[in-house]
């Protein structure tokens, strides 16, 4: 009779095996989708990896460049559309893709946000890894000491040699006085210190996270302007009291604070002996401010370095400089122009350049360019006078005249402190020299052709007053000293774990019972074996560190003039 698995076996035995088929992979057994909780589970990863900060942070530093390199439309608005008509094909461009406005431009801002969201990926886990490590007792003790970078071993022959417990609490205390964490057991001692470089690294990560913030606060509420203000005049926080000025996205004319600051008196000294001669000694201006509609004026002294605060306003004195005072007369005898007239300092003894404007005079229109020179001195007869000491002792005027038929208003502002020439002509000499003339107060001057008068009636000093108001910068200062503390910290902190074990005694004098080693307690020795370990990386002195705990642990027995027997030292 013949089974069902015979049968089975001689089928197998006779017939051929059948070829194998190709396999058709089932879509069970394909890698599974990540779906997308997956998707973005990947995209987090990526965005708060620190490889990603760092590339953002480079990215943030060049994005930065063109703010420099290009002129901005909230800084020099004038200066922009010079560069749109002087350069036709790349203007646009630049202003499509947003170069006249770097800091407010949406990849700007998309590369300021994206490393604001990788650093706080980075810094969340770090902190509850670190939450964790502080709560982690030190590891135990190796089984084998000896596979440490660094080790020592010590073994103290003889009766009277310490016990384990003595030889262990001195382990505890040596390395509790040296700022380890330790936990003790039967025969070993487990150590760790250098917690606080990790608490260093999250400070200094935690610290440019909050002064991103503060540099963000300050980029959409705050604001930076100045004004050129004449010794005698005012000046009112307004819009339209500013000669430019910067702020940032949020920013709103009703976050002006409402004051005053009128300038009563600009003191200055420079230096009159041989040494430093006309270096400055004082620039102090005696002002008044009301704070508010209807406040009561109070006096203040403004100095550099010394700005003053009202209602969280800094107001600074950053400059200084001389405002000649003309009177321009056109060829009807009306006054044209009179006040005084700001010139730009060119030098260190402030001969300073200016332009003066008679837009009204009749017939003709009238621009003066020139110098003014506060100690005026000839060196020679074939050259032009030079200022020769910053201060006015021998002021006086220099100007080119031009003029031109009467133009139009546009309304498009002008720089004050250039001239556009266009649609003037200058006068000049028989010879076709240019007409150039020299005033000193007092001093009148006829045009030539019947174009009027000129008069220097004196000169006013005048002082240039920075605005700002800067709310996130309190924020960024502390968060850079805590950046620099968390710096010295990760710098400065030695990580490092460290191991005592007591093995080899005698039974008597074994704590917990523990059973020693035939041998070895036979022989009544000990051995201490002092291992440790770097986390950081490798720093000197960490073999002479475990060396020398080895040798006070066992200096009892040499202290009392007993061989502490042989010692064996690896260094790895």
């Amino acid at each position: 009779m013949t089974s069902d698995l015979d049968t089975s076996e001689t089928r197998a035995a006779v017939e051929p095996p059948a070829e194998p088929r190709p396999s058709k992979r089932r879509r069970s057994d394909a890698a599974p989708a990540i779906g997308w909780r997956g998707g973005l589970r990947f995209v987090w990863t990526q965005i708060t990896s620190m490889r990603t900060a760092l590339v953002l942070l480079f990215l943030l530093a060049l994005a930065a460049i063109p703010g420099s390199l290009v002129p901005q439309r909230k800084i020099s608005p004038i200066r922009v559309d010079d560069f749109i008509t002087a350069h036709p094909v790349i203007g646009p461009a630049y202003d499509k893709i947003g170069m006249f406005a770097v800091y407010s431009s949406p990849w700007f801002s998309a590369i300021y946000l994206l490393l604001f969201v990788s650093l706080i990926g980075c810094i969340i886990p770090r902190v509850g890894t670190y939450a964790r490590g502080l709560r982690t007792p030190p590891p135990r003790t190796p089984r084998n000491l000896a596979r440490l970078p660094a080790y020592e071993s010590r073994t103290v022959d003889g009766p009277d040699d310490p016990r384990v417990e003595d030889i262990l609490d001195q382990a505890q205390a040596d390395l509790k006085s040296a700022r380890y964490r330790v936990v003790r057991t039967e025969d070993s001692v487990s150590a760790e210190r250098g917690y606080l470089r990790e608490a260093g690294n999250l400070v200094f990560h935690l610290s440019l996270l909050v002064l991103l913030l503060g540099v963000a606060i300050n980029g959409m509420f705050g604001f930076r302007g100045t004004s050129v203000v004449v010794v005698g005049q005012g000046f009112s926080n307004t819009l339209t009291q500013y000669d430019d000025l910067t702020a940032g996205a949020a920013f709103r004319e009703t976050s002006l604070e409402p004051f005053t600051v009128l300038v009563k008196n600009f003191a200055v000294k420079f230096e009159t002996g041989d040494v430093q001669r006309g270096a400055a000694r004082l620039f102090r201006a005696d002002v008044e401010v009301t704070e508010g509609a209807g406040g009561t004026p109070k006096a203040e002294t403004l100095e550099v370095n010394h700005p003053l605060n009202i209602n969280g306003t800094t107001v600074h004195l950053v400059a200084h400089g001389y405002a000649p005072k003309v009177t321009v007369r056109d060829g009807d005898g009306n006054v044209a122009f009179s006040g005084p007239v700001v010139f730009l300092p060119q030098n260190g003894n402030f001969m300073s350049a200016g332009v003066i404007k008679a837009p009204d005079a009749a017939p003709k229109r009238l621009a003066f360019q020139g110098l003014f020179l506060p100690t005026a001195v000839v060196t020679s007869a074939d050259s032009a006078p030079v200022s020769a000491f910053p201060d006015a002792l021998n002021p006086a005027l220099l100007l080119d005249i031009w003029s031109g038929p009467p133009k139009a208003e546009t309304g498009r502002p002008e720089n004050v402190y250039s001239l556009n020439t266009d649609g003037l002509t200058q006068s000049k000499k028989p010879d076709g020299q240019p007409v150039r003339f020299a005033l000193q107060p007092g001093d009148t001057y006829d045009l030539p052709d019947g174009l009027g008068t000129v008069t220097m009636d004196g000169w006013e000093r005048w002082v240039k007053l920075q605005v700002g108001d800067t709310p996130g910068m309190p924020i960024a200062l502390v968060a850079i000293g805590f950046a620099v503390l968390g710096l010295c910290l990760s710098l400065f902190v030695r990580p490092r774990r460290g191991w005592v074990r007591v093995r080899g005694l005698d039974a008597e004098t074994m704590t917990g019972g523990a059973a020693a080693d035939d041998e070895v307690q036979g022989s009544g020795s000990r051995v201490v074996e002092v291992g440790g370990l770097d986390r950081a990386d490798a720093r000197a002195g960490l073999t002479e560190d475990v060396a020398e705990l080895a040798d006070r642990l066992v200096g009892g027995a040499s202290a009392r003039g007993k061989p502490a027997g042989p010692v064996r030292s690896e260094h790895r």
